[in-house]
């Protein structure tokens, strides 16, 4: 078993709205039937209950079960943050396409999306939610008497999650609303702060509770501790040149080293770090918790497990119930690999028989090969706890220390610092992980950028860093790469610059005058 309490605490709290839409991201509920907030903090229990809430927010749509959303008017599944977050990191990209004709989620991969998408406004909105809800915990947990003698702590932890959303609305969105703890609970249109002056807040955030979070493999498993802090100040600076025009690549260099000079190591075994125990597994730093009886719902890893299942798949080989005929791989993606068939490098997770290697038609399941990395099985081949096959309990692992290795090495790389003698150390204890040996080793003459860039498309595939990577790497948009599809045109085009940010959805854009829209839209 898990030894966390997480997500068995599902209440509404006076500080959880009913929708996050940026113009209303502080009003507290004003309901007989939801806990008053002097009840809901009435002990020293109860703040630990309700930050668990905060990380429950990672992977819960609501507050019981598929019916149950945190949201207005939007899909239950549709909206939960881990699938609203995966959808346009990787649908937008050359390593996934979905087969459905599911209102306008073929746009992501035609990268024609709207300022209507609902796609779009569903992690947009999750974002905020997630953001309003940790801003009231601390604001709470920072004026309160009745606090535990660890709360500042516990007010690390929720910084650290705001942050993470902080981060994933500057990613995706760049310009946004921003609020904080230190503002009023009540209705106002927030202002709307400049994507490098986000950044700025952010770095500050997890700068000041670097010290405060518990040591690394210090706290409860799928909690924050520094190695989650320090991966994501690493993912931050790595980035920052995108975000803010100024690179800090040697900083990223730093804290990746701070990641690696840890007790975390490698998991041994690729595919035990998508498994329903990968609990068990090394090398996971940070991840959104899922549970087949505790956190029932179609998005998350449930979602990223029954998607990608059809054709001549057996759904029991996944330890479901059936698949979902969606999800699938381009060409692109498959030809980044020494072989189909996982001999040679046994991350190479394809299903073949009876899927043809170039997509014809998107909406033919069997065009296009098949993936077969996320399985609700344990490490023996046993099925999750559900039962009934519908929900699974593979945890998402958002923050790995492989990640981290190809970190450290493209920020040496690039900014010229660090051990390049250590990056290719680094990168050849992921491939011989992967080549069960020595064979796949790469020379200090083999580690250029676009070695490291295909080299975290084979290790990260389908864990939502791919479309971030190739904005970095400016190959999202541009004629420098295409892939099927991309364009909507089967061999693929170039598409437009202003794709690189999502488009502020326009419910949003029409109630709050304060806000600009991004550019080309």
């Amino acid at each position: 078993m898990k030894n966390y309490k997480t997500y068995l605490i599902l209440f509404c709290t006076g500080m959880f709205l009913l929708a996050s839409c940026s113009d209303d991201l502080n009003v507290a509920l004003e309901d007989p039937d939801i806990t008053a907030a002097d009840d809901l903090y009435s002990s020293e229990d109860a703040y630990y209950n309700v930050l668990i809430r905060l990380y429950a927010g990672l992977s819960v749509s609501g507050q019981s079960g598929t019916e149950s959303t945190d949201l207005f008017d939007t899909d239950v599944n549709e909206s939960q943050y881990i699938r609203a977050y995966w959808l346009p990191q990787q649908l937008t990209t050359d390593e996934a396409v979905i087969g459905w004709a599911d209102r306008s989620i073929a746009d992501f991969h035609s990268q024609s999306w709207t300022v209507a998408d609902p796609f779009i406004q569903n992690i947009y909105d999750r974002i905020f939610f997630q953001i309003s809800a940790c801003n009231e915990f601390i604001r709470q947990a920072s004026t309160r008497e009745n606090t535990p003698a660890n709360i500042q702590e516990l007010i690390a932890e929720a910084r650290f999650l705001r942050a993470l959303s902080y981060w994933h609305a500057i990613d995706l969105f760049g310009n946004v609303p921003f609020v904080t703890e230190e503002d009023q609970v009540g209705f106002f249109f927030p202002e709307q702060i400049e994507r490098k002056d986000l950044f700025t807040y952010i770095e500050s955030e997890l700068l000041a509770i670097e010290d405060t979070v518990k040591a690394t493999l210090q706290n409860e498993y799928g909690r924050a501790d520094q190695s989650a802090v320090w991966t994501l100040l690493t993912k931050l600076y790595l980035n920052a040149e995108v975000y803010t025009g100024q690179e800090r690549y040697a900083d990223a260099v730093t804290y990746a080293a701070k990641v690696i000079n840890t007790s975390h190591t490698l998991e041994s075994n690729y595919q035990h770090l998508f498994l329903a125990d990968n609990f068990l597994s090394k090398g996971i730093i940070f991840s959104a918790n899922f549970d087949g009886l505790r956190t029932q719902n179609f998005g998350g890893t449930t979602f990223l497990t029954h998607a990608p299942v059809g054709g001549k798949m057996n759904p029991a080989d996944f330890g479901i119930n059936g698949g979902w005929a969606g999800l699938r791989t381009t060409s692109a993606f498959v030809n980044k690999f020494p072989d189909t068939t996982g001999d040679i490098d046994s991350r190479a997770l394809f299903f073949t028989d009876g899927q043809t290697l170039e997509i014809e038609s998107i909406g033919t399941f069997e065009n296009g090969y098949a993936i077969t990395k996320w399985r609700n099985v344990d490490r023996d081949g046993n099925p999750g706890v559900d039962v009934a096959g519908d929900f699974v309990d593979v945890d998402f692992p958002m923050f790995r220390l492989a990640d981290v290795y190809l970190m450290y090495a493209e920020a040496a790389l690039r900014s010229n610092t660090g051990s390049i003698a250590d990056a290719v150390s680094y990168v050849n204890l992921i491939r011989e992980r992967a080549y069960g040996d020595t064979s796949g080793n790469i020379t200090s003459g083999e580690l250029t950028l676009d070695f490291i860039l295909d080299e975290r498309s084979r290790e990260l595939y389908w864990e939502g860093h791919r479309r971030t990577d190739l904005i970095r790497y400016g190959r999202f948009s541009t004629s420098s790469y295409v892939w099927p599809w991309k364009g909507g045109v089967p061999a693929g085009i170039s598409t437009s610059s202003h794709l690189n940010l999502l488009p502020i959805p326009s419910s949003d854009i029409n109630a709050n005058t304060s806000l600009k829209q991004n550019d080309g839209y």
